[in-house]
């Protein structure tokens, strides 16, 4: 499965067994895995989702590429930001913590079959925040290699149907109906 599905297994293995939180990565070598302990830190200090941002003080990101810089900057974080209503500054960051708190409420229902791509990233970025679950956001580094960027978005097709899981996401239409 793609990025969500894996994350839903993640969490339900997670929750199954009574963990506090979870904290999730990349697996593309991009990111400085170091940071983990500062998720758990803000995990136990209450906080529901931790956001990881190359762009905070105290970030850094090398090799960004120039589309994606410009799309997380001018189009994604603002667009994440106003359906949250709190400002986030790397929505596209895959460095997370989440709270069982937040995984178990019932209004979130992270565990749907309706997340399978990229939308429990955005979904949760917003949804926490619309519910008003504790959230920060601190600073990681994220470092692409010269060269071919590793990622699964590689084509136009790739980049649209993240758009669509954007706007998707940005008009509540993965939030569970009532």
């Amino acid at each position: 499965g793609k990025l969500s599905a894996q994350m839903r297994m993640a969490i339900a293995y997670g929750l199954a067994r009574s963990y506090s939180g979870l904290i999730f990565v990349d697996g593309n070598g991009k990111d400085d895995v170091s940071a983990v302990h500062d998720f758990a830190a803000k995990l136990d200090e209450g906080y529901d989702h931790v956001q990881g941002s190359r762009y905070l003080p105290g970030g850094h990101h090398e090799n960004t590429p120039l589309i994606r810089h410009l799309a997380v900057n001018l189009l994604h974080a603002p667009l994440i930001s106003f359906a949250a209503g709190y400002r986030y500054t790397d929505t596209t960051n895959g460095f997370r913590g989440y709270s069982a708190k937040l995984l178990r409420d019932p209004r979130v229902a992270p565990l749907r079959d309706v997340f399978s791509g990229y939308e429990l990233h955005y979904y949760l970025a917003i949804r926490s925040a619309r519910l008003g679950f504790r959230l920060t956001e601190i600073p990681v580094t994220r470092v692409y290699p010269p060269g071919q960027v590793p990622s699964k978005i590689k084509s136009w097709r790739g980049y649209r149907e993240v758009l669509n899981t954007l706007f998707s996401a940005a008009r509540h239409k993965y939030d569970p109906l009532s």
